[in-house]
């Protein structure tokens, strides 16, 4: 078979994405922080591109003043005269809030001697559970072996406190017997916290019965031996093994009560997460008003010095500098179609979900993409990533935007309810539920349809509850 060459022509369509259409996309899908960190980092690699400050309403001095003085000081020296200006100028006046210090605070003699420390200064940092232990472990009497063991079990525990190696993996990375691990992991798991680096809960808790001086052959048998009992709260066979009443029971639960099952749980790294909402939600007589959050986004506009730089550029540097224009003014225009859409779309979520602005999340209705696609006239991607990562203040709390879309359940009329409202109203009834008789997902099923005439199966319930992070009815049950 002979190979040759060939011409044709060929039709085809294809979407192709310049760069700066990219960019706008992906402003739209970014989250309050990623924006202020995008433009941030643009604002120091575009030289076109500045952030525009609001004008004072009073200056610092008044013109008039500036005017009538004098063309020559009492010294005889014209203000031409520079090192005269130098001698004689108002420097902290001219450095106004440029100061390293205002002028209030240099006159202030009782000022705290700490109050000139860095904002870093002032901070304390959270203990670490690695740092913790390690502190404990530095002043032990142990030999410069066992610190070394103790360093690497220290370095191998979770979150929780526990430990996530075994004693013969750590022993192969130190070069010493599983032996001489397991007695220092022992002096180790006394440390504070008591149970630290135990490798499962039966193992935590016995070592703190051990410290507490616990040892009633009941209490370290339901420990080593019937902790799933526990759990499940298998009650009365536990009883009638032990031959005991329920009564005597619960004091021995009372006790495994005040032990810690995790740790190491309360010297977490994890810092709670504080969101910014990117548009607030008020509602002004009869109206909902939608207010834009932008706080902290800066307000950008052309450089005016480089813009007069660019009428005498040629060549290449006239090249640069017209694609570092076209890029700044890009960018302000994609920010400024971000902030409509965003506007737009929560506009149509306070429409299609009035009743939840008005009542609450139980009156939250059925709502997907395309609805609030077809009515602000948008492609259906446009809202889905305008909708990522952003959050409304609303009268009933704050929300993330996806949070209004939700699936239909349908009602025995024909109409339907939202999926949010039905989980808000299953956990409503948990918590208003007798702890001794909890609700089981049966009995909730019919509650539903009593109330709202809502057909929903009981599996539905479950996948709910679970959602939720609520227990079966099983494990609610309080038995005392």
């Amino acid at each position: 078979m002979a190979l040759e060459l060939r011409q044709q022509l060929k039709l085809s369509q294809q979407l192709v994405m310049t760069p700066q259409l990219q960019q706008a996309i992906k402003l739209l899908q970014l989250s309050r922080l990623e924006l202020v960190e995008t433009v941030q980092q643009e604002l120091m690699e575009n030289p076109f591109l500045e952030e525009g400050f609001d004008e004072p309403e009073q200056e610092r001095s008044d013109p008039g003043e500036a005017e009538a003085a004098p063309q020559s000081d009492a010294r005889g020296e014209t203000p031409g005269d520079e090192k005269a200006l130098q001698r004689e100028a108002d420097w902290e006046n001219y450095l106004g809030d440029f100061a390293s210090a205002s002028r209030q605070s240099q006159m202030r003699e009782h000022e705290a001697l700490d109050e000139g420390l860095s904002f870093e200064a002032r901070l304390s940092g959270k203990t670490s559970l690695d740092g913790h232990l390690t502190w404990q472990a530095r002043l032990s009497n142990f030999t410069e072996l066992e610190m070394e063991i103790a360093e690497n079990i220290i370095g191998n525990l979770d979150s929780a406190g526990y430990l996530q190696s075994s004693a013969e993996e750590i022993g192969e990375v130190v070069g010493v017997s599983p032996a001489a691990v397991e007695s220092v992991l022992r002096r180790v798991q006394r440390f504070d916290p008591v149970g630290v680096a135990a490798r499962d809960a039966r193992e935590c808790l016995l070592v703190q019965l051990d410290v507490l001086g616990l040892d009633d052959p009941v209490l370290v048998s339901l420990v080593s031996d019937h902790l799933e009992d526990l759990e499940n709260k298998r009650y009365k066979p536990l009883a009638r093994k032990f031959k005991i009443t329920l009564e005597d029971l619960k004091e021995y639960l009372d006790i495994l009560q005040t032990l810690d099952p995790m740790p190491g749980a309360s010297f977490g790294s994890g810092e709670p997460m504080y969101v910014s909402p990117d548009a607030y939600v008020y509602k002004f007589d009869d109206e909902f008003v939608i207010l834009l959050n932008e706080e902290g986004l800066p307000r950008l506009q052309l450089n005016s010095l480089y813009m007069d730089s660019l009428q005498g550029g040629k060549g290449k540097d006239k090249e640069y500098f017209q694609e570092k224009v076209r890029s700044a003014v890009w960018l302000m225009k994609s920010l400024y179609q971000r902030q409509r859409t965003l506007y737009k779309v929560i506009e149509s979520i306070v429409r299609f979900q009035r009743a939840f602005f008005e009542e609450g999340v139980t009156h939250l209705r059925p709502l997907i993409l395309k609805d609030v696609a077809d009515d602000i006239s948008m492609h259906e991607s446009t809202v889905s990533r305008i909708t990522t990562s952003k959050y409304v203040a609303t009268p009933h709390g704050t929300f993330e935007l996806k949070f209004f879309f939700n699936s239909a359940l349908t009602l025995d009329d024909g109409s339907e309810v939202g999926s949010e409202s039905v989980k808000a109203l299953i956990k409503q009834l948990i918590d208003e539920e007798d702890a001794k008789q909890p609700l089981s997902d049966e009995k909730i099923v019919d509650i539903l349809k009593e109330r709202l005439q809502v057909n929903i199966a009981r599996r539905t319930v479950a996948k709910y509850r679970t959602a939720l992070d609520i227990a079966s009815s099983s494990k609610r049950k309080q038995i005392f």
